[in-house]
């Protein structure tokens, strides 16, 4: 078993923690479990002159290692361009296979827009010029549109993105042969689009501090090179995504977040997309998004698709179970002995028996990522910028021991 998370931000892009560098990550992917890293913000000349002088290359074409971690080489682009009159803005994932390609890259592309004003610079570039830029560079490099559903900066958004994606990349279509889901969809809310049939679905974490990597991710039969991952993801052959519960992302439902409005796409179209609080428009999410583009049924599949299974942090879970913050000293204490006495954080929530965890995992917490297994969880849904609040029930005598020892 092999786990990535491909995309991720270091400290250079906005609102992210100081310690998304080199160091700080190759400690929390250990704790996580976490094989491979995507570089994140490649495009930044401070964060790429980090990674050219750290990283050490393998055996492996186009896989790189820090500390133990491996790393590939990925940033994220926000592509700003006109379609047909209206302005279109797109986030993309970029992979290239080597440092020397990125640097062209960089140099190529520098006349769009500032590239050290972001780690994740904004670029007045189409999303097709991108793609045809990239493989001009490199042969093997290709992109990855980013949460495609987010309402705001991607594919499918309500408020700047498309109906088809052959809208998007037009001619150069067939160079996209994977889309990252987002944390506010889940594979299943994709797969009722047949038209997105023949892309494979990958899951990550678009993180901003070194806790939060691994929170979505994908889990792979084996290590592999820059080359060999091209034919996995147009094959299809991995074994599965790691994924939030859709509702925890903070886009899923409709509404206002100023107006504390959260709306199901039915009650939205009941109120004709009007806050009744301000009188405006209010911010159309993914599961409306969704439903609007869908010619499949909840529940039917693809006859070729990539299994997944949703998690709940464990820091969350341990939040929820005693009701403190997750940044409070106590869930920080328990999460780090939980690591050190039974193993990495993916071993636990996924792999470990049962008989594990309860030999060694205090009962309520226990309790809390058995129920987490089985789907077992109360969620509020996440809306216009608000995550999704969740809730893991126990039962009274649980909560009345838990009560006692906390």
């Amino acid at each position: 078993m092999y786990i990535a998370d491909f995309h991720i931000h270091s400290k250079f892009s906005r609102a992210t923690s100081k310690d998304m560098e080199l160091d700080g990550l190759v400690k929390w992917a250990k704790y996580k479990g976490i094989n491979l890293l995507g570089t994140g913000d490649i495009t930044h000349f401070y964060w790429f002159h980090e990674l050219k002088r750290n990283l050490k290359e393998t055996e492996r074409f186009g896989i790189y290692e820090y500390g133990g971690i491996d790393f590939i080489l990925t940033g994220e682009v926000c592509n700003i361009f006109e379609y047909r009159g209206i302005t279109k803005r797109i986030h993309n994932i970029i992979f290239i296979s080597n440092v020397e390609k990125v640097e062209k890259f960089n140099r190529d592309i520098e006349k769009y827009g500032d590239l050290n004003a972001d780690g994740r610079p904004m670029l007045q570039l189409s999303a097709k010029e991108l793609v045809k830029i990239l493989k001009d560079i490199d042969e093997f490099s290709f992109v990855v549109p980013a949460h495609i559903w987010t309402p705001h900066f991607s594919l499918f958004g309500s408020n700047s993105g498309f109906d088809e994606i052959e809208d998007c990349f037009e001619e150069l279509t067939d160079e996209i042969f994977a889309l990252e889901t987002g944390l506010s969809s889940d594979p299943e809310m994709n797969w009722r689009l047949s038209k997105l049939d023949r892309f494979s679905l990958i899951s990550n974490s678009d993180a901003h501090s070194p806790s939060k990597i691994g929170r979505e991710a994908n889990i792979f039969f084996d290590k592999f090179d820059f080359k060999q991952l091209i034919d996995i993801l147009k094959s299809k052959n991995f074994k599965m995504t790691v994924e939030y519960f859709p509702e925890e992302g903070k886009y899923h439902y409709d509404g206002h977040r100023n107006c504390n409005v959260c709306f199901s796409p039915q009650e939205t179209r009941k109120n004709n997309f009007i806050c009744p609080i301000c009188g405006r428009k209010v911010t159309v999410g993914v599961m409306h998004r969704v439903e609007e583009l869908a010619d499949r049924k909840p529940n039917e599949k693809p006859k070729k698709y990539v299994p997944f299974k949703k998690i709940v942090p464990l820091d969350q879970i341990i939040s929820s179970v005693i009701n403190k913050e997750i940044s409070s000293q106590i869930v920080q204490k328990t999460y780090f002995e939980i690591i050190n006495k039974v193993g990495s954080e993916f071993y636990i929530l996924l792999d470990a028996s049962e008989k594990e965890i309860e030999e060694q995992i205090d009962i309520k917490i226990c309790e809390g990522i058995k129920k987490v297994r089985k789907g077992q969880v109360n969620i509020k849904p996440g809306y216009d910028g608000e995550f999704g609040k969740v809730e893991i029930p126990l039962d009274l005598n649980t909560k009345e021991e838990q009560q006692s020892l906390f």
